[in-house]
């Protein structure tokens, strides 16, 4: 099949989930024999070759602002898939979801990935808060399938407009890596650091998390790893709520964003904003504890293999739930365990790409959402269950009790 990306910034990845998400399953979608195209931004992604892992790149000009940076990208890239011939079309994010009528203009097989509730974020004003509103409308109408990461979102669009969605779930990156100088460097040392992975954005809310750990006395330090356009004015007041025990990175990608993980204490998301991130997978493939707000996607992903937080006094509640796993090692070891199994188990990056290739056949033999859902979880089911044996000691139960207790 001949498949198009669109709607990110590019690979190689080197910002958010959806880059991770569409450079894992592009690779794998070449390897498996297919025809796809990735288009990038040309003032965003610094890798200027033609192609990755037989992967074909095409670079093309956008308008570099927080507002039309996507829109303005992906309609240049709708225009250029109408000469291409494209089997099937993957637009990313809710925002790009009129540009979806121009690709049926060629029969090319739409799929929109509409993402999490992207018009909470706090990044947007009214008016875009508004359009993206107005796009989630447009997105039951102008692709053939809409996928839901979560199934926050599949219920969210069945109960608001009557729309039946497709749930495919991010894989997971189980990669463990020893070698770089990325803790020398940082002055870290393995397993002494609470870490914390995103983008430096207000919805991600890493102001929640260093307020929290002010709080916690501990000799652990707090690893911020990320960075974002537009948002320097947000940095610098995170950066200055911060004392000395509070690191700051920037990006770090590949083998040092693999090392970091790898050697972490606990990792916490924060973010309060629905919607599975890929980042929380990959967390729990390294091996890491998770500690997450409780989110209905967060929840979701984590199961019995991770711990939460309060959205309500949240920060006092997150205060309260570092200090006892700075305090309880035993508790972080048996989450660890827990979280590598589940994603072994449940968002391997087979089972994902087993699941869109028998997607993108569907789609172009004409069958209905209905029909494919059925025929997914029929062939490729998404639910399987944690073996026994990889917890050891009653570790699900101690999960469930500090759930309830803390």
């Amino acid at each position: 099949m001949k498949i198009a990306f669109m709607g990110i910034r590019g690979i190689p990845a080197s910002y958010s989930g959806f880059e991770t998400f569409v450079e894992q399953l592009s690779k794998r979608l070449v390897k498996r024999g297919h025809d796809v195209t990735v288009y990038n931004r040309s003032t965003f992604v610094i890798y200027k070759g033609s192609s990755y892992f037989g992967v074909k790149l095409k670079r093309l000009p956008t308008l570099p602002t927080k507002h039309l940076d996507s829109i303005a990208h992906t309609l240049l890239s709708c225009f250029h898939a109408l000469f291409q011939r494209y089997d099937i079309a993957y637009i990313c994010g809710v925002g790009n979801a009129p540009l979806a009528f121009l690709l049926r203009l060629r029969k090319t097989r739409i799929i929109l990935n509409v993402d999490g509730a992207d018009w909470q974020r706090d990044k947007w004003g009214k008016f875009a808060r508004a359009y993206l509103r107005v796009c989630e409308f447009i997105a039951t109408k102008s692709p053939h399938i809409i996928i839901a990461d979560s199934k926050v979102i599949e219920k969210r669009y069945r109960e608001l407009f009557g729309m039946e969605t497709l749930f495919i779930p991010y894989g997971a990156n189980v990669k463990h890596h020893e070698g770089s100088d990325v803790l020398e460097r940082f002055n870290l040392e393995s397993r002494r650091y609470i870490l914390f992975v995103g983008r430096m954005v207000p919805e991600n809310s890493a102001h929640t998390l260093i307020e929290a750990f002010s709080m916690v006395e501990t000799d652990l330090k707090l690893v911020i790893v990320g960075d974002a356009p537009y948002s320097d004015e947000y940095k610098e007041s995170l950066k200055a709520m911060s004392g000395g025990r509070v690191v700051f990175t920037g990006y770090l990608f590949g083998e040092e964003y693999q090392e970091i993980s790898s050697n972490a204490y606990l990792y916490v998301l924060a973010s309060g904003v629905d919607g599975t991130r890929p980042v929380l997978l990959d967390q729990m493939a390294f091996g890491n504890a998770v500690l997450v707000r409780n989110t209905p996607a967060n929840m979701e992903v984590i199961g019995d293999a991770g711990t939460i937080f309060k959205t309500d006094n949240d920060v006092e509640d997150l205060a309260l739930k570092l200090q006892y796993y700075s305090d309880h090692p035993e508790a972080v070891i048996a989450l660890r365990a827990a979280a590598e199994e589940r994603v072994k188990q449940k968002y391997s990056w087979k089972r994902v790409t087993d699941r869109y290739e028998l997607l993108y056949q569907a789609l172009l033999d004409g069958r209905s959402v209905g029909d494919i859902a059925v025929e997914l979880e029929r062939e490729i089911p998404l639910e399987p269950k944690l073996s026994e044996e990889a917890l050891p000691g009653g570790e699900s139960t101690l999960t469930e009790v500090l759930k309830n207790e803390y």
